[in-house]
């Protein structure tokens, strides 16, 4: 089953996570607030109904009528504030409705009556309402203000992310004059340049490693090459007969495989440039393929004029159709449309490691088409369309039952595509946009 993935920005997240914590903030400040502002009106309106009650209390005694609406035994008292005023003690009571608390005050008289007071807490429920809604505008500000700042925070961060992930990859595609930390920039130093440098500390590593590597293979080819020249010599020199034929075919095989190995080599430095010339591909290529392989058939959708260079096109040309006789089968058919160029064989289709990793030195190994083989030509391919700022796909045309896995594939398709733009003088390449 396939994982729903929601991919977002870590401005947004760091956004998210501020206006989300300012907002918990604010809310439970404006309750704490709230609740400590109506409390202590609550009191004061207590306090300021008892003093009420007693002055009045104190003019009924004296024979006069009770005034500022208070009353003698009011029925509508409430029932606890009642029984502790008959007790004998003087109290207030807050008794909630639907216009506002009604603060009530009542003490004993001399003669077993209880005076009671009531006010509707009209005013103070207003300025709680007011400051209700300050409370209200100054969490949104807060929330407004925390989301501003995480958004110019997350920002800075993400410009920085995404200046090292772009910096990583021009790494990748073997640019080794770049270094993360130079791109990311800027004066203060956070997380963003440790992962920089360790990024720049790999790729010099990586970089060190291949070189070895590359300067190793070069070496060895180039020591072999003399060797097996003098075998090849050596060869002619013997009698005719099978046994001359089986030295010399394995010696010229030799001498190939020496010759690749070289190529791989130079290519692997990126020293290599193109030699560009105006060349009507279709034509060209007509020609190439019919003295390659004349038995192959060649379709000219669509011709146009390409900036190429003709030697390395042909080497191309040349790996992909003697891959396809190799481990396909005929028909082998070439078709050009406009600045693209599709080999199509009718075997048993490209391997999976293939189609998922590209081609692979040295590794056929019996899941190969055929097993046999150095996994060098396609290689070499793939590295002169690198130079000539082109770009070479694989994939397998699916099987009449619908399937496209290895061995059941209905044919093998290696498709070139050739840049609008050709590479400048110092080898930087164009994008090339794919369709889909």
């Amino acid at each position: 089953m396939r994982r729903l993935t929601l991919r977002t920005g870590i401005r947004w997240k760091i956004t998210l996570a501020i206006a989300a914590v300012g907002a918990l903030t604010a809310l439970a400040l404006s309750l704490v607030v709230h609740s400590a502002a109506r409390v202590s009106m609550l009191e004061s309106a207590r306090d300021q109904e008892l003093e009420r009650v007693q002055f009045i209390a104190r003019t009924a005694e004296a024979g006069r009528k009770p005034i500022w609406g208070a009353k003698l035994n009011d029925p509508e008292m409430p029932a606890e504030l009642r029984d502790k005023a008959r007790s004998g003690r003087r109290g207030t009571y807050v008794q909630e409705s639907r216009k506002g608390p009604v603060v009530w005050a009542a003490v004993p008289l001399g003669n077993g009556q209880v005076l009671s007071l009531n006010h509707q807490f009209r005013e103070s429920a207003n300025m709680v309402r007011d400051l209700d809604r300050a409370l209200v505008v100054g969490s949104l500000a807060v929330v407004i203000g925390g989301s501003a700042l995480g958004v110019l925070i997350g920002g800075q961060i993400s410009r920085r992310l995404r200046k090292a992930a772009a910096a990583a990859q021009r790494v990748a595609h073997g640019d080794p004059d770049v270094r993360v930390r130079d791109a990311v920039g800027g004066v203060v130093r956070d997380e963003t340049d440790d992962l920089a440098r360790a990024v720049d500390a790999m790729a010099d590593a990586l970089q060190q490693r291949l070189e070895a590597e590359r300067r190793v293979t070069a070496d060895i080819a180039h020591e072999l090459r003399t060797p097996v020249t003098g075998l090849l010599t050596a060869a002619e020199l013997l009698p005719p007969g099978r046994p001359t034929e089986l030295v010399r075919d394995r010696a010229q095989a030799m001498r190939a495989l020496v010759e690749d190995v070289l190529e791989v080599a130079r290519l692997d430095s990126a020293s290599e440039r193109a030699e560009l010339q105006d060349v009507a591909l279709g034509e060209f290529v007509s020609r190439r393929v019919s003295s390659l392989m004349p038995e192959a058939s060649v379709r000219v959708v669509a011709d146009e004029i390409v900036s190429t260079d003709p030697r390395r096109l042909e080497r191309i040309l040349g790996n992909l159709l003697a891959n396809a006789a190799r481990y396909g089968q005929p028909p082998i058919q070439v078709d050009i449309e406009g600045r693209v160029v599709r080999v199509r064989d009718h075997g048993p289709g490209f391997p999976e490691a293939l189609l998922l990793e590209g081609p692979s030195r040295f590794r056929t190994g019996s899941t190969d088409r055929a097993g046999v083989g150095h996994g060098l030509g396609l290689t070499i391919a793939e590295g002169q369309a690198r130079v000539l700022g082109a770009r070479l796909t694989f994939r397998n045309v699916a099987a009449p039952g619908g399937a496209t896995g290895e061995g059941t594939a209905a044919g093998a398709v290696a498709v070139l595509w050739l840049p609008e733009h050709a590479p400048t003088a110092t080898g930087s390449f164009p994008v090339i946009q794919l369709p889909g």
